[in-house]
């Protein structure tokens, strides 16, 4: 169980290559004993973008703040506050703020343990990074 503000969450740099000025806060993850999802708060701001890529699970994302372009397989998508996107397993996607104030979306993602902690896609780099 877990109650909290979300200003309570640490804000994390996402540090992985291609992320602009993007910031992830784990708001319920399996450090919180949540044993099937994890519940994400993303902000990115104004000119920012989370990296192009993939991954082998689903995306739910529902909109708080800003606008935005979803690229999804190379097209642009729009959208705004309130607005809510399914991405799909094994597309390439990136999501980047066009608007004039700082971008903020909840994401859903299912815990896989295999992908919980991604290897920085920089091969002169070490260490891990924060998974997007």
């Amino acid at each position: 169980m877990k109650v909290t503000s979300y200003e309570n969450v640490t804000l994390e740099n996402v540090a992985i290559e291609g992320a602009v000025n993007t910031k992830i806060r784990w708001l319920i993850s399996q450090k919180d004993g949540a044993p099937n999802f994890a519940l994400r708060m993303f902000e990115v701001e104004e000119g920012g973008n989370t990296p192009f890529h993939s991954h082998d699970y689903e995306h739910e994302v529902f909109v708080l703040q800003g606008e935005g372009v979803f690229v999804f397989e190379d097209k642009e998508h729009p959208f705004k506050k309130w607005d809510v996107i399914y991405v799909d397993p094994g597309k390439e996607h990136q999501f980047r703020n066009t608007g004039k104030e700082k971008m903020v979306f909840l994401c859903i993602i299912p815990h896989q343990p295999a992908q919980r902690v991604k290897k920085n896609i920089n091969p002169f780099a070490s260490g891990t990074v924060n998974n997007c």
